[in-house]
């Protein structure tokens, strides 16, 4: 079914609200959500409130978290988050690398113990509209084999980034350092379908297309796509004290604790270097010249990152965005969650 943006909003801060989280909190939960599923980005959108509500409900995300802004540096700090909900210290943490950008030209901000941040093109998408170069990389739990390993030891640990150009449009670009990620093999396991080689592997480490015997995922390009979500690691977890590796916290083994997550941004102003006209003067011409490009045999046109996002929500805003029947039922229901998700595997089983 299909269901206006404003409506979809408020049913999931309703929600949320009502599953203990302040307003203002479930306000910001639901902005990133209903950002990413306006986006088509289905897999992180209302599609995991009845997840957060559970968590939410039992304790594992603070609802009175005491969140702490400390500048280490003139471009550096760290905002410890108390376990509080991800895409609220994530916001917050972007809030101060862009002032601390405005003011310093670079802003180095690292986000200390908060759960599930969602899509990190939300945050750099923030940067952008400031006129700013946004970066911004996440860890998760384990799920993605090293290059040559056999098991799992990495998260699909995402990088984003983020520009702004001389006119309307921005590039945002937001991915999983795996081939795919975990929500596509669910999909495909829950509609009985079998996956593409190359996407995951077996208990063994053999590349598999049963999704019911997918032990991990695999990194995207082979030792590169290991060594950006090691790096990823590090920048999100080692660099700021935390967990990392096979020791970051599962999303479903015990929802009444606190993930204790890490997140970077990093954010840059162009204005201390080729000079702020200039660069979207240039960007401009990139997405330009990128256009022209003929398309390759079987396509209809060359892309730019977030170029798609943004024709999936012109078609929503026109005729509603996508979302499951059974997800609609939920959030409009008087029930906060159906402990579906407590103490599972990374299947959710």
């Amino acid at each position: 079914m299909r269901i206006e943006e404003n409506e979809l909003h408020e049913l999931i801060k309703n929600k949320i609200n009502k599953a203990g989280l302040a307003e203002e909190h479930a306000e910001v939960l639901a902005d990133c959500l209903t950002y990413s599923d306006s986006r088509g980005f289905h897999s992180h959108g209302a599609v995991r409130v009845e997840y957060y509500s559970e968590r939410i409900a039992k304790g594992g995300i603070n609802t009175d978290p005491n969140f702490e802004y400390k500048s280490t540096g003139p471009s550096s700090g760290i905002y410890e988050g108390d376990n509080g909900v991800g895409f609220v210290v994530a916001k917050n943490g972007m809030n101060e690398a862009i002032k601390m950008a405005k003011k310093n030209g670079v802003a180095v901000v690292g986000m200390k113990h908060l759960s599930h941040s969602g899509s990190l093109g939300y945050f750099v998408e923030m940067a952008a509209d400031e006129d700013l170069v946004g970066i911004s990389v996440c860890q998760s739990d384990p799920m993605a084999v090293p290059f040559g390993g056999t098991e799992p030891y990495y998260g699909t640990n995402p990088i984003a980034f983020g520009a702004p150009s001389a006119d309307e449009r921005k590039i945002i670009f937001d991915m999983a350092t795996t081939v795919q990620a975990w929500g596509k093999i669910l999909d495909k396991r829950s509609k009985g379908e079998a996956i593409p080689e190359g996407w995951a592997v077996d208990e063994d480490g053999n590349t598999t297309t049963d999704t019911m015997k997918v032990n991990a995922l695999l990194p995207i390009a082979g030792p590169k796509g290991y060594g950006l979500m090691m790096m990823v690691d590090i920048l999100s977890g080692v660099l700021l004290g935390l967990p990392f590796g096979k020791h970051v916290s599962s999303m479903y083994d015990d929802l009444s604790q606190g993930r204790d997550l890490g997140q970077l941004h990093i954010v840059i102003d162009p204005s201390r270097f080729t000079g702020i006209e200039n660069f979207k003067k240039m960007i401009s011409q990139t997405l330009d010249e990128l256009k022209e490009i003929e398309p390759a045999p079987g396509l209809n046109e060359v892309y730019y990152p977030g170029e798609r996002e943004l024709q999936r929500k012109a078609e929503y805003d026109e005729k509603g965005i996508e979302i499951v029947d059974e997800i609609y039922e939920y959030l409009k229901s008087d029930d906060i969650h159906y402990d579906n998700y407590d103490n599972k595997n990374k299947f959710a089983e």
